[in-house]
């Protein structure tokens, strides 16, 4: 079915599109969760070194996100511009994922090294798949409330996705015997769960809307300036990164709070997952009605503000007891889930008003630089948290449990885990100053027809002589 969506879309494409989840949550939780405590644990890598490692490759993607959302822009196919990358991007990103914790070369500078080539290339297949995913909003419906209700189911699956990857893939470690043997069939795991989000995604969204899909800009620069001149985007884009690394900053440090703070590091993980991802099933219908009440930068600000105020209050963790601790990371997690919603509902709002603005689609520029963002934003949470424990003194090992460490140490995992994504959290709200974006300004920028043929042709011909 060709055409942009008008009206709500039917809740077989909520959910389908919604499955791909399955595929974001599983990367953008489980490296994070697991990958940097692998390195200085399992394999016996240096934290600093292990920050490295863990932050270079993604932050490849900054440079490889924008080129997939061009590429994708300019796909055409009887599948669309978008799904084919759904399912290559996705199964190729499954295969990729299970070799990340093969571990051919045991311990040392050797599997660290291999570490960092699997992840890299791991980190380029989800470009293929993610980018072209984060575009189909955009071009299915060109309703203001309907893509809220789009990115509620999404995010509801996206929380189930973090909750189950990030939950049980620690079990899966122990279960299967811990250190490289134990990694090696939690990647295995993993990666058939981003099998069933890719095949879900890629079957559940056909026959969906599809919008029309117009010429990218043909070079990175020529992206950029496009995003540069949609100033909702810019602070929102700049929000959500800053965020995006505080909220990584703690997953990295739930293996290291839970063994190090909780004295608990055999089921400290899972429940500490269970307490931050679960509220997120329940609060969504409740942070959808707050956002069509208060606006979706209202309510962004609010779900932010009661993220990095349970953090900081987690400052207290030694202190208290660990139903406490519990409690405190579940109103952490409500205030994720709506810092989630309401931040990817306002992108596809930035996209429109670029569209409204001149009259040219072209959802794989945003969403390339988007995604590139958000991916540093996730990869630098890692490897900040990884920068805390080597200041701290973080004594690494390659038995596959933590080494004993000092007191100062263990105090790197407490800040890395509440001040420090606090402050990452936080602060970046001020640039929402110059996010503007509502039903009425989006209605207002919309050309008539006519003019914006006239701006796509004037575009057209400035390419052409230029």
């Amino acid at each position: 079915m060709s055409g942009s969506g008008k009206g709500r879309l039917p809740r077989r494409v909520h959910a389908g599109y919604a499955l791909g989840s399955l595929v974001t949550g599983a990367f953008g939780t489980v490296p994070g969760l697991l990958l940097l405590p692998y390195l200085t644990d399992t394999l016996g890598v240096a934290a600093g070194v292990a920050a490295l490692l863990v932050l270079v490759p993604k932050a490849w993607d900054v440079l490889v996100n924008p080129v997939a959302g061009r590429i994708s822009d300019r796909t055409r196919s009887r599948w669309g511009a978008r799904r084919p990358y759904l399912l290559l991007g996705g199964l190729a990103l499954a295969a990729l994922f299970a070799a990340i914790f093969a571990a051919p070369f045991g311990s040392g500078p050797a599997a660290g090294g291999y570490v960092a080539v699997a992840f890299l290339a791991t980190a380029t297949a989800f470009a293929f798949f993610q980018v072209p995913y984060v575009a189909m909003p955009a071009e299915l419906t060109d309703d203001y409330a309907e893509r809220t209700r789009l990115m509620s189911w999404r995010v509801a699956v996206l929380a189930v996705a973090i909750l189950v990857s990030g939950a049980v893939a620690p079990a899966v470690v122990t279960a299967g015997g811990d250190g490289v043997a134990g990694h090696r069939w939690m990647g295995l795991f993993v990666a058939a769960l981003i099998v069933v989000g890719t095949v879900g995604a890629f079957l559940g969204t056909r026959g969906a809307p599809t919008g029309t899909v117009g010429e990218s800009e043909p070079t990175l620069r020529a992206q950029l300036a496009v995003a540069a001149r949609n100033r909702p985007f810019r602070a929102l884009l700049a929000c959500f990164v800053i965020q995006s690394a505080g909220v990584a900053t703690i997953l990295a440090g739930v293996s290291y709070f839970a063994a190090q703070v909780l004295r608990d590091p055999e089921t400290g993980p899972t429940v500490l997952f269970a307490c931050f991802v679960g509220p997120a099933l329940l609060v969504m219908p409740l942070w959808t009605r707050v956002g069509a009440r208060v606006g979706k930068r209202a309510a962004l600000v609010a779900a932010s503000a009661l993220l990095a105020a349970g953090a900081l209050a987690l400052v207290a963790a030694p202190a208290l007891p660990s139903v406490a601790v519990y409690l405190v990371v579940a109103v952490i997690g409500v205030g994720y889930a709506g810092q989630q919603v309401f931040a990817l509902a306002m992108l596809p709002d930035c996209i429109a008003y670029d569209t409204a603005r001149t009259g040219r689609r072209q959802a794989g520029v945003f969403t390339g630089l988007w995604t590139a963002g958000e991916t540093f934003g996730l990869a630098l949470g890692p490897g900040i948290y990884g920068l805390v424990l080597a200041l701290s003194g973080y004594v690494s090992s390659d038995t596959g449990a933590a080494a004993a460490q000092s007191d100062t140490a263990r105090l790197g995992v407490l800040l890395g885990f509440t001040v420090v994504p606090a402050l990452l959290v936080a602060p970046p709200l001020l640039l929402l100053r110059r996010y503007d974006l509502t039903p009425a300004r989006l209605a207002a920028a919309r050309p008539a027809e006519g003019d914006a043929a006239k701006a796509a042709g004037h575009h057209e011909r400035d390419v052409l002589t230029s």
